[in-house]
């Protein structure tokens, strides 16, 4: 398992060691830099502070003395840096201690660089021509590099120890930082499977409160479903327990009667009832697989095959009633998925025919709107009081003009077919006349600019 404090903690000691890598190799080279700078400074003037103190004499006092030219009477910098002075036809005049026999440059003047007995030599070369004599200063570059890696030796001594102790705060750092998502995890941990309580977000870093609001955001959601699906158990075993009921005091009645008619109207009671009973199961697996569905792709589909399918297999208790379909529907055409839609129209059509009166009408029919296509059934009987318009597609609403084998779940499994097929229910009473016109409503999608 990923952890992120363990991710966290290598970044950033990765980080932090990249950054010192960095300014260790910038501190080398402006190290290397300045250390150059500063050295050659001191090789031009230990050349001319030796160039002026030897012009105060001749070349035949420096050659009076053989062994001074080998002994050197130059002691300038003898660990570091190495004098010669050699006159203008070529002779060695004197040399330091430590000083090569070779000349160290054959440059008349300024900075050079010559490699003797394998050792390269920096060198600074000043002469006077009045007085006929030359001073090379110079220095070995090993000595400047061995001088610069001391320096970075210095800096990364500390920065190797630090590391460890750097590494040890950076793990106590993030242990403090993330306890609040610890803190976190153990309260959920110590929930019942029930409470479903908004996590505090008082003292909750500001880093977290954007995790902290969805998840309390998805409790709120989980809490929603829980009690819809507790109501919608409770409806159901309501409604299922009353043709149950009902199913065995007629089947008593059947068994016990003599009476022939007591017992056909019994027998046709329980008819009745089982198919109120399937209808509701069948209603309630519906909206349960409908709950489950998101958006489904949809296609063109014809609305008038659908409406004549779902007519064709209607059972014989739903085909009392007068029926017109608008030729229209056959040239209409919408984007939809088809078993929602087929749905939708023969929920819609059931409970038009439920609530007309014996013999009642209703039409199919569509219309063209500038935004999109709107299928419609038109039935003829009570409508639906105004104040109960926006509540009918409510799970279990039932309403003033109820019916005996309604259950509250038509007009809800309708729109819910239409809502995950990109179709929209409205309902609203006729006008000028009673009766209900449903409608289908799907928009075009919005044109390209």
């Amino acid at each position: 398992m990923k952890s992120l404090k363990h991710k966290l903690f290598l970044i950033l000691v990765a980080a932090t060691g990249l950054i010192w890598l960095g300014a260790t190799c910038w501190i080398y080279v402006r190290t290397t830099r300045d250390v150059e700078d500063v050295l050659d400074s001191r090789l031009q003037e230990a050349a001319l502070m030796v160039l002026s103190l030897a012009a105060r004499s001749s070349v035949s006092a420096f050659e009076s003395d053989a062994s001074a030219a080998h002994a050197s009477n130059f002691q300038i910098y003898q660990h570091q840096l190495s004098c010669q002075i050699w006159s203008l036809d070529g002779r060695l005049v004197a040399r330091s201690t430590g000083a090569p026999n070779e000349i160290l440059s054959v440059t008349r003047s300024g900075f050079s660089e010559r490699a003797i007995k394998g050792e390269t030599w920096r060198v600074f070369t000043a002469e006077d021509p009045a007085k006929n004599i030359r001073v090379l200063v110079g220095d070995r570059l090993g000595l400047r590099e061995a001088l610069v890696a001391d320096i970075i030796k210095g800096l990364a001594a500390p920065m190797l120890l630090t590391i460890p102790l750097l590494a040890l705060l950076i793990w106590a750092s993030l242990t403090r930082g993330l306890q609040p998502l610890y803190t976190l995890a153990e309260d959920l941990m110590c929930r019942g499977a029930d409470d479903m309580t908004p996590v505090p977000t008082e003292n909750i870093p500001a880093e977290i409160q954007p995790m902290v609001r969805s998840l309390n955001n998805l409790l709120g959601r989980v809490q929603d479903a829980l009690r819809h699906e507790r109501d919608i158990t409770a409806f159901a075993a309501h409604e299922i327990r009353t043709p149950l009921a009902g199913l065995r005091t007629q089947a008593q009645i059947a068994m016990t009667t003599a009476d022939r008619s007591i017992r056909d109207t019994a027998l046709r009671q329980i008819a009745l009832s089982v198919d109120r009973t399937t209808r509701l199961v069948r209603q309630l697996l519906t909206i349960a697989r409908l709950d489950s569905e998101r958006r489904q792709p949809t296609k063109p589909v014809l609305v008038g095959d659908v409406v004549q399918e779902m007519l064709d297999a209607l059972p014989p208790a739903d085909r009392d009633a007068d029926v017109t379909i608008d030729p229209v529907l056959q040239d209409t055409i919408v984007d939809t998925d088809p078993e929602a839609l087929l749905l939708a129209i023969r929920n819609l059509h059931e409970n038009a025919v439920r609530h007309m009166p014996r013999g009642g009408a209703l039409r199919w029919s569509s219309e063209k709107l500038e935004d999109g296509t709107v299928v419609f059934v038109e039935d003829t009987g009570p409508g639906i009081p105004e104040d109960e318009l926006t509540q009918v597609t409510n799970r279990f609403f039932r309403g003033r003009n109820k019916t005996a084998v309604g259950s509250g779940l038509g007009l809800t499994i309708a729109a819910l077919a239409l809502q995950v097929s990109g179709g929209q229910l409205c309902l609203r009473n006729r006008v000028g006349r009673s009766g209900l016109r449903a409608e289908m409503r799907w928009k075009y999608p919005p044109r390209p600019n």
